[in-house]
């Protein structure tokens, strides 16, 4: 998605590409006790970002308390955001930045346990390293008590959807990593990591199994080390939830991160539900939004009382 605020941006892309080879990733580096000082670039970026946030927050954006009473969700408005928010995309599959064509595709989910592995670039100093470390094992709990689904933090050498914290002055350590899980990934996909547009704050690419192309078996989610910390946060957020299948944004989905207004930094209980809905074994892998509708209208009615 992209986010336009006058002169400031906030954006995070998310993305599908499928059958490109995969590999295991390497073994973990050991975290240095201190991070190299960061050149001229990261420190401009940090600057850039730091300001962004501090926009928003004095705007009243970038809200932490999930929703409340000004932000009401009847069944309706829960099926019609889950319809938008998972079987559209933003982004063509495969296709980099280029837009979708705007028609519904089939629903997407992963279908083996999800293995969560945080790695950091050389610039993250070591404080950053364990308290986001600590962020994401905390939020993937929450995830997997949302969804049912199996989804746990481990090792980078067991994981399946690497999320990779790193800087403007990692940007070569991202690359290798890339090509190094990804063999196989296509000039665009590469081109993400490579040519990352200041706007683009965070982005997660998501690969499908050749014999399904609805099946999720790996996911690379990109946050920048340059980031503050709530801008940072925010990001794990949204590209992780977005990286099991809640793939797009709606100017209608509130309360929600799922939206390009900036409203909401995390996630919230409306999104909960949704990652329920989305698990539910009710619903089927590669279903259309046709076959599909009936079931949604009636999770949701059973949904939107027990969350608000």
């Amino acid at each position: 998605m992209t986010r336009l605020r006058g002169l400031l941006c906030l954006a995070a892309v998310t993305l599908v590409a499928a059958c490109e080879g995969l590999m295991p990733p390497a073994q973990e580096k050991p975290a240095p006790d201190l991070a190299p000082r960061p050149s001229a670039r990261s420190e401009a970026l940090a600057d850039y970002y730091s300001g962004v946030q501090a926009d928003l927050i004095a705007r009243g954006l970038l809200r932490q308390d999930g929703g409340g009473p000004d932000t009401p969700v009847t069944p309706d408005m829960l099926a019609r955001n889950f319809e938008n928010i998972v079987f559209y995309d933003e982004y063509a599959r495969g296709g980099g930045l280029r837009r979708s064509n705007g028609r519904a595709g089939g629903l997407r989910r992963w279908d083996v346990p999800v293995r969560v592995g945080v790695e950091f670039g050389a610039s993250v100093p070591a404080a950053m390293r364990s308290a986001d470390t600590a962020t994401v094992k905390d939020y993937v709990a929450r995830l997997a008590s949302a969804s049912g689904h199996s989804i746990s933090v481990t090792a980078a050498r067991r994981a399946n959807f690497h999320v990779l914290v790193m800087g403007a002055d990692d940007r070569a350590e991202m690359l290798a990593r890339v090509r190094e899980i990804i063999p196989g990934a296509s000039h665009a996909t590469l081109s993400l990591f490579r040519h990352t547009p200041r706007e683009i704050h965070c982005l997660v690419v998501a690969f499908s199994d050749e014999t399904n192309t609805n099946a999720y078996r790996t996911a690379i989610a990109m946050v920048r080390a340059e980031h503050p910390d709530l801008l940072r946060k925010s990001c794990y957020h949204e590209e992780i939830a977005q990286g099991l299948g809640l793939a797009n944004d709606s100017p209608e989905a509130r309360p929600s991160i799922f939206n390009d207004d900036d409203e909401f930094a995390l996630l919230t209980s409306h999104d909960e539900a949704l990652l329920k809905m989305l698990y539910n074994p009710a619903l089927s892998i590669g279903m259309s939004l046709d076959a599909a509708r009936p079931t949604i209208k009636t999770l949701a009615r059973s949904l939107a009382g027990r969350y608000y």
